[in-house]
Protein backbone atom coordinates (compact mmCIF):
# COMPACT_ATOMS: atom_id res chain seq x y z
CA UNK A 1 0.00 0.00 0.00
CA UNK A 2 1.45 3.44 -0.48
CA UNK A 3 0.29 4.94 2.46
CA UNK A 4 0.41 8.89 2.58
CA UNK A 5 1.83 11.32 5.29
CA UNK A 6 -1.62 12.22 6.13
CA UNK A 7 -2.88 8.83 6.23
CA UNK A 8 -0.29 8.32 9.16
CA UNK A 9 -1.77 11.59 10.76
CA UNK A 10 -5.54 10.76 10.84
CA UNK A 11 -4.28 7.28 12.05
CA UNK A 12 -2.81 8.83 14.90
CA UNK A 13 -5.55 11.24 15.49
CA UNK A 14 -7.80 8.36 15.85
CA UNK A 15 -5.63 6.34 17.73
CA UNK A 16 -5.25 8.82 20.40
CA UNK A 17 -9.20 9.19 20.60
CA UNK A 18 -9.54 5.56 20.96
CA UNK A 19 -11.83 6.30 17.63
CA UNK A 20 -10.72 3.22 15.89
CA UNK A 21 -13.66 1.56 17.49
CA UNK A 22 -15.90 3.90 15.64
CA UNK A 23 -14.13 3.69 12.05
CA UNK A 24 -15.89 0.57 10.53
CA UNK A 25 -15.54 1.01 6.43
CA UNK A 26 -19.60 1.19 7.00
CA UNK A 27 -19.83 4.41 9.41
CA UNK A 28 -16.58 5.88 6.98
CA UNK A 29 -18.94 5.76 3.88
CA UNK A 30 -21.38 6.96 5.92
CA UNK A 31 -19.57 10.08 7.02
CA UNK A 32 -17.71 10.51 3.39
CA UNK A 33 -21.53 10.94 1.65
CA UNK A 34 -22.75 13.28 4.97
CA UNK A 35 -20.17 15.26 4.32
CA UNK A 36 -20.58 15.70 0.87
CA UNK A 37 -24.40 16.74 1.20
CA UNK A 38 -23.36 19.09 3.55
CA UNK A 39 -20.90 21.16 0.56
CA UNK A 40 -24.12 20.57 -1.54
CA UNK A 41 -26.39 22.32 1.08
CA UNK A 42 -24.24 25.25 0.85
CA UNK A 43 -24.51 25.49 -3.01
CA UNK A 44 -28.72 24.57 -2.47
CA UNK A 45 -30.63 27.34 -3.83
CA UNK A 46 -28.21 29.02 -5.65
CA UNK A 47 -28.36 30.01 -9.16
CA UNK A 48 -26.28 28.43 -11.37
CA UNK A 49 -23.96 31.52 -12.21
CA UNK A 50 -23.86 32.97 -8.97
CA UNK A 51 -20.20 33.37 -7.65
CA UNK A 52 -21.44 33.23 -4.03
CA UNK A 53 -18.85 30.53 -3.02
CA UNK A 54 -15.71 33.62 -4.02
CA UNK A 55 -16.96 35.34 -0.55
CA UNK A 56 -14.63 34.72 2.36
CA UNK A 57 -17.35 33.41 4.54
CA UNK A 58 -18.73 30.86 1.53
CA UNK A 59 -15.39 30.05 0.52
CA UNK A 60 -14.14 29.12 4.18
CA UNK A 61 -17.18 26.94 4.69
CA UNK A 62 -16.42 25.03 1.45
CA UNK A 63 -12.77 24.87 2.47
CA UNK A 64 -14.15 23.10 5.58
CA UNK A 65 -16.50 20.79 3.89
CA UNK A 66 -14.21 19.59 1.27
CA UNK A 67 -11.22 18.90 3.66
CA UNK A 68 -14.28 16.71 6.12
CA UNK A 69 -15.20 14.90 2.94
CA UNK A 70 -11.33 14.10 1.52
CA UNK A 71 -10.10 12.81 5.47
CA UNK A 72 -12.94 10.65 5.55
CA UNK A 73 -11.74 9.11 2.40
CA UNK A 74 -8.72 8.96 3.36
CA UNK A 75 -9.65 7.56 6.60
CA UNK A 76 -11.83 5.16 4.44
CA UNK A 77 -9.22 4.05 1.93
CA UNK A 78 -6.20 3.42 5.01
CA UNK A 79 -7.87 1.08 6.76
CA UNK A 80 -8.98 -0.33 3.57
CA UNK A 81 -5.55 -1.00 2.27
CA UNK A 82 -6.53 0.73 -0.96
CA UNK A 83 -3.65 2.50 -2.47
CA UNK A 84 -5.81 5.89 -3.58
CA UNK A 85 -3.78 6.98 -6.19
CA UNK A 86 -3.72 3.91 -8.16
CA UNK A 87 -7.48 3.35 -7.46
CA UNK A 88 -7.73 6.20 -9.46
CA UNK A 89 -5.00 5.90 -12.06
CA UNK A 90 -7.12 2.54 -13.03
CA UNK A 91 -10.50 4.50 -12.87
CA UNK A 92 -8.75 7.05 -15.05
CA UNK A 93 -8.06 4.40 -17.70
CA UNK A 94 -10.98 2.66 -17.26
CA UNK A 95 -12.95 6.12 -17.88
CA UNK A 96 -10.64 6.48 -21.50
CA UNK A 97 -12.24 3.20 -23.13
CA UNK A 98 -15.83 4.16 -21.69
CA UNK A 99 -15.46 7.81 -22.68
CA UNK A 100 -13.50 8.13 -26.29
CA UNK A 101 -12.76 11.55 -26.82
CA UNK A 102 -14.32 11.41 -30.60
CA UNK A 103 -17.20 10.09 -28.86
CA UNK A 104 -17.52 12.09 -26.15
CA UNK A 105 -15.69 15.66 -26.27
CA UNK A 106 -18.02 18.62 -25.12
CA UNK A 107 -20.90 15.78 -24.21
CA UNK A 108 -22.15 15.82 -20.90
CA UNK A 109 -23.64 12.39 -21.02
CA UNK A 110 -23.22 9.33 -19.34
CA UNK A 111 -21.04 6.92 -21.51
CA UNK A 112 -23.59 4.09 -22.25
CA UNK A 113 -25.95 7.07 -24.35
CA UNK A 114 -23.03 8.09 -26.69
CA UNK A 115 -23.96 7.50 -30.11
CA UNK A 116 -21.11 5.44 -31.48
Amino acid sequence: MNELKIQRQLRKFAEDRNWNQFHSLKNLALSINIESSELLEIFQWEKEDSDFWKQKKNFKLINEEIADVMLYLLRFADIAKINLEQACIEKIKKNKKKYPIKLSKGISVKYNKLKK
